[in-house]
């Protein structure tokens, strides 16, 4: 009976829990199909009594959203690159060598988290000034890829740290330079690591808004936060058409997650050692 009532009690949780963080999806789903009467019709309707597509069509009639989806993926996609690129080297010289300020570095890593990204934004807004970078894609991405390098290298490195070395000293001892051995031998063991930073820098990018904001003001290069953030007028919010961009912004997201999630998995280094 003891049992029985645990595992209720356990099902009863996580089916609460379940509801908890699909319920706000399904709501942002139901009311971009909702007319706009019935969004805000008084006793809340949980199922809408006709669905359509009006409100799709209309954030591409008010707005250029396919433009402004395809600068942030264009923008996402180059700074997650970039910073995966550079994280990868980063993150192999701090857990593999030891020398003279490792920790300090390190450290510093650690205590660029802890700082909110906008007190620096009037600082890069002049440097990008000077550099002539205002209402250009790129320096979004310099950004980007500047701000999610520490992480992505604390991150990176715990997984060169479960990597034994002994891995790159048979492939040097077979005639493979360093870099080599990094390239054919460690990243494709590591590669549930490098997915996990790829869409953490992604995501991180894809819906960042501040420096979008500050540096961008021409409306073809806007990316998709600033052309939501349109959506909330001066006297209204047009609800409609900020959860039917919603339901589409979310839709690479989930397509990255199914792609990678083979890649996402713990262990990978117990395979490489049976190897």
């Amino acid at each position: 009976m003891k049992r029985r009532l645990l595992l209720i009690s356990k099902i009863l949780f996580l089916a609460l829990n379940f509801l908890v963080m699909v319920f706000p999806l399904y709501w942002i789903v139901i009311t971009s199909l909702k007319p706009q009467k019935d969004i805000f019709s008084f006793p809340l309707r949980y199922w809408p009594k006709e669905l359509t597509l009006s409100n799709y069509e209309n954030i591409f009639k008010i707005s250029k959203f396919h433009i402004y989806m395809a600068n942030s993926l264009i923008v996402a996609i180059a700074a997650a690159v970039a910073v995966l690129v550079i994280a990868i080297l980063s993150a192999y010289v701090m857990a593999r060598f030891r020398f003279r300020g490792h920790k300090q570095i390190m450290l510093g890593f650690f205590l660029t988290q802890m700082l909110p990204g906008f007190v620096a934004l009037a600082p890069l807004y002049l440097l990008m000034s000077q550099l002539d970078l205002i209402n250009n894609r790129l320096a979004l991405v310099l950004m980007y890829t500047v701000s999610l390098i520490p992480f992505s290298t604390i991150l990176l490195r715990g997984f060169f740290q479960r990597i034994p070395s002994s891995l790159e000293e048979a492939a040097m001892i077979d005639g493979c330079s360093r870099l080599t051995a990094l390239f054919r031998i460690i990243i494709p063991v590591m590669l549930p690591g490098i997915a996990s930073t790829f869409i953490f820098a992604f995501v991180q990018n894809w819906n960042e808004l501040f420096m979008a904001v500050m540096f961008i003001d021409t409306d073809a290069l806007k990316t998709l936060p600033v052309a939501m953030n349109s959506f909330v007028l001066k006297y209204d919010v047009d609800w409609g058409s900020m959860s039917a961009g919603t339901v589409l912004s979310v839709i690479p997201t989930i397509l990255l997650f199914a792609v990678a999630q083979r890649f996402i998995v713990e262990g990978l280094t117990q395979g490489a050692e049976k190897g």
